[in-house]
């Protein structure tokens, strides 16, 4: 006998309630509810994400359909439309973004992420990176990107220890990614790697008095001079590995320190890149190869635009965006520890387009991830009770 719930189920009991609960009192989520709750709210979001539903319509009719199985999710009755888009218009969208907060830090405090060590040293490694999300300007008049575009931006700290994001803002599209970098707080001794879009003169010397490395690539007409050239590896991709000092008048006196600039030959692209970073220790093939990670924060940022929903929305206000964009973070993370938990060695579009087809499956989720093509177990039949009768030429006549 099945004595398990659904998927969508099991997945949701990641999420504690007594968190969520105190979420709802601090942000007084529930304030004018009428029967429709945050957690209906957020499981109607969710399936949203995990289900690949298009619109308001998609998501109440998906729900209606396995009306029977809801009271598993914690929800009585399929939410209406009107009452759908009314929250999504009216809810704080800071409280999903404080439970992604919650939930990714539960999930690392438990180690139920792993932890990737893809170098040596124990230093913090970490990439910076923004992603813009286009929208249209008819629809979405707020967000005015360009004369006849409309978009946001997601800027994203990552760690690459769980490759989840450290810290992550939702701006306008028209921001420039240094405002925000300017606002991080990072910890001594943490290495950022990011693309020369965020060279900026007065950020490095900041990092360079906190004690924050950096790498980054070096932007077409740096002026700068020669201290002393390094002796360099037998790695034949490293043309070059100097110590050098900025020359221009504001560079030098912003970032006064002495910095590396390494020249490396990129194979695949067929091209040098000059990598710069002050960080004065590290081998020259290690300082490739890190700002060669970076590449990670790219992979993050197209498995959560292939994989859910922060293309087409279900809402056109500012609230309603933003609740969208962090439930899709909140549906990332859950399917980061799936695709961790799993032994079945798939991808994560794979896990992502296999749980959409089984949300409503009732199979043990650790099971289901080790053999999600199995066939899943039957509901027992119910059989008729025997009754002791005499045989026929028994009875009386």
């Amino acid at each position: 006998m099945v004595r398990v719930a659904s998927l969508f189920s099991q997945i949701l009991q990641k999420i504690p309630r007594d968190v969520f609960e105190g979420l709802i009192q601090k942000h007084r989520s529930d304030r004018y509810a009428k029967g429709f709750s945050s957690w209906t709210h957020l499981v109607a979001m969710l399936f949203s994400q995990l289900a690949h539903a298009d619109s308001l319509r998609e998501i109440c009719n998906g729900l209606a359909c396995c009306e029977g199985k809801l009271v598993h999710l914690g929800i009585r009755d399929t939410p209406r439309r009107s009452t759908l888009s009314y929250a999504n218009n009216h809810r704080p969208a800071t409280m999903y973004e404080a439970l992604f907060w919650k939930i990714l830090g539960r999930f690392r405090e438990q180690g139920m992420l792993g932890k990737s060590r893809p170098f040596r040293f124990k230093n913090r490694l970490l990439s910076l990176d923004s992603t813009t999300i286009s929208l249209c300007l008819s629809l979405f008049p707020w967000a005015q990107y360009r004369q006849a575009k409309g978009g946001v931006k997601l800027h994203v700290l990552l760690n690459h220890e769980d490759y989840m994001p450290e810290y992550a803002l939702l701006t306008d599209a028209r921001q420039h990614d240094i405002r925000p970098a300017r606002q991080l707080s990072l910890r001594p001794g943490s290495i950022v790697v990011m693309d020369r879009g965020y060279s900026d003169f007065a950020l490095f010397g900041k990092w360079c008095q906190e004690g924050v490395f950096w790498v980054t690539r070096m932007k077409d007409g740096t002026a700068y001079q020669v201290e002393r050239a390094r002796e360099l590896p037998q790695d034949r991709s490293i043309l070059a590995d100097e110590v050098i000092r900025f020359s221009g008048t504001g560079a030098a006196q912003k970032c006064p320190g002495l910095l590396r600039r390494i020249v490396v030959w990129d194979a695949e692209q067929q091209r040098q890149m000059e990598i710069l970073t002050n960080h004065l220790e590290f081998a020259a093939t290690t300082l490739a190869n890190i700002y060669r990670e970076r590449w990670q924060i790219e992979l993050f940022f197209k498995a959560l635009k292939q994989n859910l929903k922060v293309k087409s929305f279900v809402g056109t206000s500012e609230n309603a965006l933003r609740i969208q964009i962090w439930t899709a973070l909140l549906a990332l993370l859950v399917l980061k520890w799936l695709h961790f938990l799993s032994a079945a060695g798939w991808s994560l579009s794979n896990l992502a387009s296999l749980l959409r087809l089984n949300l409503f499956t009732y199979r043990d989720l650790k099971d289901w991830l080790n053999k999600p093509l199995e066939t899943p177990p039957l509901l027992p039949s119910a059989e008729q009770l025997s009754l002791a009768l005499p045989a026929l030429g028994q009875l009386p006549a």
